[in-house]
Protein backbone atom coordinates (compact mmCIF):
# COMPACT_ATOMS: atom_id res chain seq x y z
CA UNK A 1 0.00 0.00 0.00
CA UNK A 2 1.18 3.64 -0.92
CA UNK A 3 2.05 5.26 2.38
CA UNK A 4 -0.50 8.18 1.01
CA UNK A 5 -2.77 5.61 1.14
CA UNK A 6 -1.94 4.34 4.56
CA UNK A 7 -1.91 7.58 5.93
CA UNK A 8 -5.39 8.33 4.54
CA UNK A 9 -6.56 4.94 5.72
CA UNK A 10 -5.37 6.08 9.48
CA UNK A 11 -6.75 9.38 9.92
CA UNK A 12 -9.92 8.45 8.00
CA UNK A 13 -12.65 9.70 5.48
CA UNK A 14 -13.50 13.46 5.14
CA UNK A 15 -17.02 14.64 5.13
CA UNK A 16 -17.74 18.38 4.73
CA UNK A 17 -21.18 19.04 5.28
CA UNK A 18 -21.00 22.84 4.06
CA UNK A 19 -20.63 23.50 7.73
CA UNK A 20 -16.88 22.34 7.95
CA UNK A 21 -15.23 19.55 7.01
CA UNK A 22 -15.32 16.21 9.95
CA UNK A 23 -12.85 13.27 9.06
CA UNK A 24 -14.15 9.97 10.15
CA UNK A 25 -11.94 6.61 10.60
CA UNK A 26 -11.09 3.78 12.69
CA UNK A 27 -14.56 2.75 14.81
CA UNK A 28 -16.31 5.10 12.77
CA UNK A 29 -15.98 3.78 9.55
CA UNK A 30 -19.36 2.37 9.75
CA UNK A 31 -20.75 5.46 10.13
CA UNK A 32 -18.56 6.92 7.60
CA UNK A 33 -20.31 4.06 5.24
CA UNK A 34 -23.41 5.31 6.35
CA UNK A 35 -22.98 8.79 5.68
CA UNK A 36 -21.92 7.71 2.16
CA UNK A 37 -25.01 5.42 1.13
CA UNK A 38 -27.36 8.24 2.55
CA UNK A 39 -25.63 10.55 0.41
CA UNK A 40 -25.98 8.60 -2.67
CA UNK A 41 -29.92 8.19 -1.73
CA UNK A 42 -30.49 11.68 -1.72
CA UNK A 43 -28.49 12.30 -4.75
CA UNK A 44 -30.58 9.90 -7.12
CA UNK A 45 -33.35 11.52 -5.36
CA UNK A 46 -32.28 14.96 -5.94
CA UNK A 47 -35.60 16.47 -7.48
CA UNK A 48 -37.55 15.72 -3.98
CA UNK A 49 -34.10 17.26 -2.04
CA UNK A 50 -34.31 20.14 -3.88
CA UNK A 51 -37.67 21.45 -4.74
CA UNK A 52 -39.83 19.63 -2.28
CA UNK A 53 -42.30 17.74 -4.87
CA UNK A 54 -43.37 14.63 -6.65
CA UNK A 55 -44.12 14.87 -10.13
CA UNK A 56 -47.18 13.58 -11.12
CA UNK A 57 -49.64 14.24 -7.52
CA UNK A 58 -52.25 17.56 -7.75
CA UNK A 59 -51.08 20.78 -6.43
CA UNK A 60 -53.29 20.44 -3.65
CA UNK A 61 -52.06 16.97 -2.41
CA UNK A 62 -50.63 16.92 0.81
CA UNK A 63 -48.23 13.95 1.51
CA UNK A 64 -45.65 13.19 3.49
CA UNK A 65 -42.63 11.07 2.43
CA UNK A 66 -39.49 10.21 4.07
CA UNK A 67 -36.73 6.99 4.96
CA UNK A 68 -35.17 5.86 7.77
CA UNK A 69 -31.75 4.06 7.00
CA UNK A 70 -30.85 1.19 9.85
CA UNK A 71 -27.35 -0.62 10.01
CA UNK A 72 -28.59 -4.36 10.59
CA UNK A 73 -25.66 -6.95 11.88
CA UNK A 74 -23.14 -7.09 9.02
CA UNK A 75 -22.95 -3.89 8.04
CA UNK A 76 -26.20 -3.97 5.61
CA UNK A 77 -28.61 -1.21 5.55
CA UNK A 78 -32.57 -1.44 5.59
CA UNK A 79 -34.03 1.13 4.19
CA UNK A 80 -37.75 1.61 5.55
CA UNK A 81 -39.88 4.36 3.83
CA UNK A 82 -42.90 6.16 5.81
CA UNK A 83 -45.09 8.50 4.55
CA UNK A 84 -48.48 8.93 2.75
CA UNK A 85 -47.37 8.58 -0.30
CA UNK A 86 -47.30 5.31 -2.45
CA UNK A 87 -45.97 4.39 -5.61
CA UNK A 88 -48.20 2.99 -8.04
CA UNK A 89 -48.98 1.75 -11.84
CA UNK A 90 -50.33 4.67 -12.83
CA UNK A 91 -47.91 6.60 -10.60
CA UNK A 92 -47.30 8.03 -7.32
CA UNK A 93 -50.65 8.69 -5.33
CA UNK A 94 -51.48 10.46 -1.74
CA UNK A 95 -53.12 8.49 1.02
CA UNK A 96 -55.53 8.91 3.37
CA UNK A 97 -53.44 7.25 6.41
CA UNK A 98 -49.85 7.71 6.64
CA UNK A 99 -47.48 5.07 7.72
CA UNK A 100 -45.42 5.61 10.79
CA UNK A 101 -41.84 5.17 11.23
CA UNK A 102 -41.52 1.76 13.37
CA UNK A 103 -38.69 0.15 15.05
CA UNK A 104 -39.17 -3.72 16.23
CA UNK A 105 -36.64 -5.32 18.88
CA UNK A 106 -36.17 -8.67 19.18
CA UNK A 107 -35.16 -9.01 22.79
CA UNK A 108 -34.65 -12.02 24.92
CA UNK A 109 -38.10 -12.37 26.63
CA UNK A 110 -40.41 -9.86 24.59
CA UNK A 111 -40.95 -8.22 21.52
CA UNK A 112 -40.75 -3.97 21.44
CA UNK A 113 -41.98 -1.99 18.83
CA UNK A 114 -42.43 1.55 18.83
CA UNK A 115 -44.16 3.79 16.35
CA UNK A 116 -44.06 7.50 16.00
CA UNK A 117 -47.91 8.66 15.90
CA UNK A 118 -47.72 12.53 17.18
CA UNK A 119 -51.04 14.65 17.19
CA UNK A 120 -53.10 12.01 18.05
CA UNK A 121 -54.57 10.68 21.43
CA UNK A 122 -53.87 7.30 23.37
CA UNK A 123 -57.58 6.16 23.01
CA UNK A 124 -57.46 7.20 19.54
CA UNK A 125 -55.26 4.19 18.81
CA UNK A 126 -56.07 0.63 17.97
CA UNK A 127 -54.05 -2.17 17.89
CA UNK A 128 -54.68 -5.74 16.73
CA UNK A 129 -52.29 -8.93 17.11
CA UNK A 130 -53.61 -11.89 14.82
CA UNK A 131 -50.79 -14.40 14.95
CA UNK A 132 -47.26 -12.51 14.09
CA UNK A 133 -48.64 -9.41 12.63
CA UNK A 134 -49.15 -6.50 14.72
CA UNK A 135 -52.00 -3.96 13.09
CA UNK A 136 -51.46 -0.49 14.45
CA UNK A 137 -54.37 2.14 13.69
CA UNK A 138 -54.84 6.00 14.88
CA UNK A 139 -57.52 8.06 13.89
CA UNK A 140 -57.77 11.79 15.64
CA UNK A 141 -59.25 14.68 13.09
CA UNK A 142 -57.17 15.09 10.10
CA UNK A 143 -54.31 12.85 11.39
CA UNK A 144 -54.84 9.17 10.50
CA UNK A 145 -51.64 6.45 10.32
CA UNK A 146 -51.99 2.70 9.37
CA UNK A 147 -49.55 -0.01 9.46
CA UNK A 148 -49.12 -3.48 9.38
CA UNK A 149 -46.09 -4.99 10.96
CA UNK A 150 -44.61 -8.65 10.99
CA UNK A 151 -43.33 -9.69 14.02
CA UNK A 152 -39.75 -11.74 13.87
CA UNK A 153 -41.31 -14.50 16.06
CA UNK A 154 -44.68 -15.69 17.92
CA UNK A 155 -45.93 -14.00 20.60
CA UNK A 156 -48.46 -14.29 23.34
CA UNK A 157 -51.14 -11.92 22.13
CA UNK A 158 -52.82 -11.89 25.46
CA UNK A 159 -49.41 -10.15 27.14
CA UNK A 160 -49.64 -7.57 24.79
CA UNK A 161 -49.26 -4.28 26.85
CA UNK A 162 -49.03 -0.39 25.01
CA UNK A 163 -47.73 3.02 26.17
CA UNK A 164 -48.30 6.70 24.65
CA UNK A 165 -46.47 9.15 25.53
CA UNK A 166 -44.94 12.24 23.19
CA UNK A 167 -45.98 10.90 19.90
CA UNK A 168 -44.73 7.63 20.54
CA UNK A 169 -46.37 4.30 21.16
CA UNK A 170 -44.95 1.30 22.66
CA UNK A 171 -46.20 -2.03 22.74
CA UNK A 172 -44.84 -4.65 24.41
CA UNK A 173 -45.14 -8.19 23.42
CA UNK A 174 -43.97 -12.12 26.10
CA UNK A 175 -42.50 -14.43 23.19
CA UNK A 176 -43.65 -17.94 23.39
Amino acid sequence: MAEKEKKEEKEGQEFDFDLGKVKFGGIFKGISDLISLADKVTKEAGEIKKFGEIKGLPKEAKGIYGFSIKTLAGGKPLVETFGNIKKTPKGPTVEEEREPLTDVFDEKEEVRVYAEIPGVNEEDIKLDLKGDILDILAKSGDRKYHKEILLPVKVKSETLISSYKNGILEVKIRKF
